[in-house]
């Protein structure tokens, strides 16, 4: 079968293919009653668990206080009873090393007798620890092959959970990885301390408000995933989607977003199943999922969460990952989530909607209706502005990778500038405490930090910015840069450790001002009037897509690094080291591998794009062209000999010879390619190494895609080998 027989035979395939059986029957069980059923819940562990240990379970996860290790055999024995009860075999450390991805090693519950019997056991110890290999994982020199342990250590504030397959299920234990001199390998155990940070700061900061009462401060989160899914019949037929994730190559179809009739669309009853029975298996994992739609993009669509703890929501985000991908295929179909599949249309991000909350599970964002509320909201306010402001290149840093290098800045996702967006109510209200007078809403008057400042603020207060990388919404802030691959606990790791720094800071010298005889009230109304005014060149309230906001950013000396080689350099500068090892987020090593990493990431990703493309330019390209060519010099030789003449064949001739032009320039392209890509190494440090890729192997990489993709315009479509964007978008 030929490749475009293949391509022929696909659509058939799908035109064919009848409706998966329905494995949703909410008639029978309502979703109320799913929920959570495989997981190891706090209403399950107060059932399990004798009260106290229960109660200091409790205390760790809602209070972060420390378990008592002798608690641990008594969990592990409800856990194992409980899993075993619901027909799991097997336990795994479930962990998030720095591959982007999760991994798992299975360990059954079984263990063997000398009487040659077998016997379920799962202590404290594998409970609390496991040690997986560590040397085959990413670690930025913290580790050498040779040092291979590695250790896995549970995190009780994520709760266990049950994760099933064809023939059996395993439970799945949450847990850090570290290495065996504790350096961190995996992207939790930086959330996690910098959740530690940010309680530390922000109980401290409240405290000085007089709020006397709290007792934690946490991050919440709610993340949006946006995702494509095509049919598996093409996607087996890209090999560019199979091993880089996006398509290397393809032509604008005739057909794209334009016609802006697929956001909020009606779902085709394809997909809708597919939707259902994911939203099916993460209920039963105990993620509160809450909105599916059409995205903006053909064959794209979202998926939305509620809120919950930052490292819940992190943890739960990867499984949302894992469970498109895997309900996908029992539908026929694929799940990507590359920031960019498909070039000439969206992209594909995570809006990172992040907040703070107490221990009572106040919203800290949340504007207030009294004049300690009002004052407590603005000094948070102020403090974020200024964490944002003063660390914007370590937020750019923490979504830099190639597969966002190609969505940030276009129409679909915020630019590298990184601003804040606040409404035009609330930066009425700002601009007012700056300049110390109440705008003109409220009439000209001195603004007072608690009574006077603050108006009623209804939770949309203004539009939406969909701009801007970071906007307040009314009770929480969008940061809509991550990328939609993107393992969500590193930015919100440091986004965490810029407010907990700004926190510690405001806390500071609010300390100084009361001691130096400023009343409570009269240090806050300076503080916040000054943080703000020093701080205010990050706000910006219009289009982030303008070319006049880009040089009035620049203006401004707001930082546009705008690709992964130039964000990640400011992880190396001194400021960016002090701040992290100052809240104990980061050392100094483990910040330099996590830098080492990201590069090191970037250049096996270009390379593996750049194999891929000048393969199959070389493979499947080419020879659908020459092959073509070859067929329509055969009918201008066989045309003349047939008319025993010379015709004049003008459209044939010219055509070969644009056919003959084009394959040239895509063969050189090709050459150049493998030429530059030949060249990669010997080029000193990472980062040259990296920076070769950006400006030397990616150019070459888009000469050949132009060749290619306005050949894929010319040459008969029964010649052309790989599945086009006008079928792998709307053929489903």
């Amino acid at each position: 079968m030929s490749l475009h027989e293949a391509r022929l035979a696909a659509v058939r395939n799908i035109a064919a293919q009848r409706p998966a059986p329905p494995m949703v029957d909410y008639s029978k069980r309502p979703a109320t009653e799913v929920y959570g059923e495989n997981v190891f819940s706090m209403a399950v562990m107060r059932e399990t668990l004798p009260k106290k240990v229960f109660q200091a379970l409790l205390r760790t996860v809602e209070h972060g206080e420390k378990l008592d290790p002798n608690h641990a055999d008594t969990i592990a024995n409800a856990m194992k009873d409980w899993a075993i009860g619901h027909g799991a075999t097997h336990f795994t450390h479930w962990f998030q090393p720095m591959t982007g991805q999760t991994a798992e090693k299975h360990d059954s519950f079984i263990m063997y007798t000398n009487e040659g019997r077998a016997i379920a056991e799962f202590s404290g110890r594998n409970l609390i620890m496991g040690e997986p290999d560590a040397s085959s994982f990413p670690s930025g020199g913290l580790r050498a092959t040779f040092e291979a342990r590695g250790y896995t250590a549970w995190d009780p504030t994520s709760p266990a959970f049950i994760m099933e397959s064809i023939n059996g299920k395993t439970m799945c234990i949450p847990t850090a990885f570290c290495a065996y001199n504790g350096q961190a390998l995996d992207e939790k155990t930086p959330l996690l301390r910098s959740l530690d940070a940010l309680n530390k700061q922000g109980v401290r900061l409240l405290r000085l408000l007089g709020n006397t009462h709290v007792r934690r401060v946490t991050a919440t989160l709610g993340p949006e995933t946006e995702y494509f899914l095509v049919d598996r019949n093409f996607y087996f037929l890209r090999p560019d989607l199979i091993n880089a994730g996006r398509t290397l190559f393809g032509a604008k179809p005739p057909k794209g977003q334009e016609m802006e009739d697929h956001y909020f669309g009606s779902i085709r009853p394809r997909i809708l199943a597919f939707m259902m029975e994911a939203e099916y298996e993460l209920y039963k994992l105990g993620i509160p999922i809450k909105t599916r739609h059409n995205e903006v993009a053909p064959a794209q669509y979202e998926i939305a969460p509620v809120y919950e703890r930052s490292n819940l929501a992190a943890d739960h985000n990867m499984l949302v990952m894992e469970t498109l991908r895997s309900v996908a295929i029992r539908h026929g179909l694929m799940c990507l989530l590359h920031e960019k599949p498909f070039s000439g249309i969206n992209g594909s991000g995570k809006h990172n909607n992040w907040s703070m909350a107490d221990d009572e599970g106040n919203n800290l964002l949340e504007p207030g209706h009294t004049p300690e509320e009002n004052a407590q909201f603005l000094v948070l306010l102020a403090a974020i502005i200024r964490g944002v402001n003063k660390h914007a290149k370590v937020l750019r840093a923490s979504i830099a990778h190639a597969g966002n290098d190609h969505r940030l800045g276009a129409n679909e996702a915020p630019p590298a500038i990184i601003s804040i967006y606040l409404g035009d109510t609330l930066t009425e209200v700002v601009q007012g405490l700056i300049s110390g007078v109440r705008g003109t809403r409220g009439g000209r008057k001195t603004l007072d930090i608690g009574a006077e400042a603050l108006p009623t603020l209804p939770r949309d207060d203004s539009d939406r910015n969909r701009t801007s990388p970071f906007a307040f919404t009314g009770n929480k802030f969008e940061f809509r840069a991550v990328g939609s691959s993107q393992n969500i606990a590193r930015p919100n790791a440091f986004l965490n450790t810029i407010i907990a720094d700004s926190l510690g800071w405001m806390a500071d010298q609010i300390e100084k001002l009361t001691q130096s005889g400023k009343s409570l009230h009269d240090a806050v109304q300076q503080l916040v009037q000054e943080t703000l005014a020093e701080n205010q060149r990050v706000l910006f309230n219009g289009d982030n897509y303008a070319k006049e906001w880009h040089a009035e950013a620049e203006r401004r000396g707001l930082p546009n690094l705008r690709h992964t080689v130039e964000a990640v350099a400011p992880l190396l500068e001194p400021e960016t080291k002090a701040l992290f090892s100052k809240h104990g987020v980061f050392s100094e090593e483990e910040l330099q591998s996590r830098y080492t990493i990201m590069l090191e990431t970037y250049c096996k990703t270009l390379n593996i794009e750049a194999l891929m493309t000048s393969n199959l330019a070389r493979t499947m390209i080419l020879p659908a062209v020459i092959r073509y060519q070859h067929d329509v010099a055969r009918t201008i030789e066989l045309t003349r000999n047939a008319l025993k003449a010379s015709p004049e064949l003008r459209v044939e001739e010219d055509l070969l010879h644009d056919l003959c032009a084009r394959a040239s320039r895509l063969k050189e392209a090709v050459d150049r390619l493998d030429k530059v890509r030949g060249e990669t190494d010997g080029h000193g440090d990472v980062a040259a190494h990296a920076r070769f890729y950006r400006e030397k192997v990616l150019p070459a990489m888009d000469a050949v895609r132009e060749q290619a993709d306005g050949l894929e315009l010319v040459v008969d479509d029964a010649y052309w080998p790989l599945p086009k964007y006008r079928e792998m978008l709307f053929v489903y």
